[in-house]
C-alpha cells in the first residue's frame, strides 16, 4: 500500500513539474538551437554532400550561393537569432532548467556565445549558472570568450583561435591555430575539472584539432 501511494506521489509531482515547462516557448528555442547549429554543422569537413544539400534546401540557399556566401549567411542568420533571443529574455529572464528543461536550456545560450553582445549579458549568463539553470562550464567558456574578445588572458583554455604567427624555424608567416593565452596555465587543469569540464587542457586541444602550446599574450601580440 505504501509503495502504491508512493508511486501516485511520484507520477504527481512529475506531472506538475512537466506543467511547469513552457511547452511553446521550448519548442521555439528548440527551432533556434536548430537554426544555430545549422549552418556551423554543415561547414564541417566530414559532413556529406547530401545532408549539406538537405540544410540549404530547407534554408532557401544553393550550394553555390551559400559557398560563396558562407560568412555573410551564418552571420545573417546569427542576427535573426539575437533578436528573438533578446526579446524571450526581456520577456522571461533567462530561459533555463526551470523553464524550457534541461535538453534547452543551452539554446539561448549558444546564440549569445556566437553574437557581438556577450559583454552585456553575461551577467544573465552568470546568475542562470549560479541559480544551476545552466551547466557552469558554459559560464566558464562564455567568461573565457568574453576575455579572449577584450585581448586578456582567459581562465578555462576553452577558446581556441587562429592568426599568422612567424615559424620560428623558417621566420615565415603560417596560419595557425592555438589555444588563446591562459592566465594561470600550471593549474588550468584543476580549474577545468573545478567548473565542470570533463577533459583537461591538453585532451581538449587534441580534440578540436589543436597541438597545445602555452602561449602568453606578449607573444601572441609581438606576431
Amino acid at each position: 500500500m505504501k509503495l502504491f501511494f508512493s508511486i501516485i506521489l511520484i507520477s504527481i509531482i512529475s506531472g506538475i513539474r512537466a506543467q511547469e515547462i513552457n511547452l511553446t516557448l521550448k519548442k521555439q528555442l528548440d527551432s533556434i538551437y536548430y537554426k544555430d547549429q545549422a549552418f556551423r554543422e554543415i561547414s564541417q569537413p566530414d559532413v556529406t554532400k547530401e545532408k549539406k544539400l538537405q540544410v540549404l534546401s530547407e534554408f532557401g540557399f544553393s550550394e553555390e550561393e551559400y559557398t560563396k556566401n558562407e560568412f555573410e549567411i551564418i552571420k545573417a542568420q546569427d542576427s535573426l537569432n539575437l533578436i528573438v533571443i533578446k526579446e524571450i529574455i526581456e520577456k522571461y529572464g533567462y530561459p533555463g532548467k526551470t523553464l524550457v528543461g534541461e535538453s534547452t536550456n543551452k539554446s539561448a545560450w549558444y546564440v549569445i556565445q556566437h553574437s557581438n553582445e556577450i559583454e552585456k549579458y553575461f551577467p544573465i549568463i552568470k546568475k542562470a549558472g549560479e541559480d544551476n539553470e545552466i551547466p557552469m562550464h558554459l559560464v566558464a567558456m562564455m567568461e573565457d570568450r568574453l576575455l579572449m574578445y577584450k585581448g586578456l588572458e582567459q581562465i578555462y583554455g576553452s577558446q581556441g583561435y587562429g592568426r599568422l604567427l612567424k615559424n620560428e624555424e623558417t621566420g615565415k608567416e603560417e596560419w595557425v591555430m592555438f589555444i588563446w593565452p591562459i592566465k594561470d596555465p600550471k593549474n588550468v587543469n584543476e580549474l577545468r575539472k573545478a567548473i565542470g569540464f570533463t577533459t583537461t587542457i591538453e585532451e581538449y586541444s587534441k580534440l578540436i584539432g589543436i597541438d597545445y602550446k602555452d602561449y602568453t599574450i606578449d607573444e601572441i601580440n609581438k606576431q
